[in-house]
């Protein structure tokens, strides 16, 4: 007979960490997230950045939060990912944020 060993399921979806720098729509995060990368000719160490928009649906997320966001189904004309946790909280609470903008 045949032994089945049971293994976590794993995820072949893209992951990506980023920086959240607005949460201005309902249920969307934009997630900026930052690499660096060595330049073809002259080898100096350059960074580039991204922005990627993401599902929120508890809207848990805040800006200078950093996330971890998967990929996933087109949800809409820009969003393909989703909040997979909040890795780091900022320091500023949300209250105080939306006054200062």
């Amino acid at each position: 007979m045949a032994e089945t060993t049971n293994t976590p399921e794993t995820s072949h979806r893209k992951e990506l960490i980023g920086l959240v720098v607005s949460t201005k729509m309902q249920k969307t995060i934009v997630v900026q997230v930052e690499r660096q990368k060595s330049h073809a000719m002259y080898g100096r160490v350059i960074s580039r950045r991204k922005r990627f928009y993401a599902h929120d649906e508890e809207q848990t997320a805040h800006i200078g939060d950093y996330v971890r966001i998967e990929e996933t189904r087109p949800l809409s004309k820009l969003k393909r990912w989703k909040l997979a946790e909040v890795l780091r909280r900022s320091a500023l609470a949300p209250e105080v944020q939306e006054a200062a903008s």
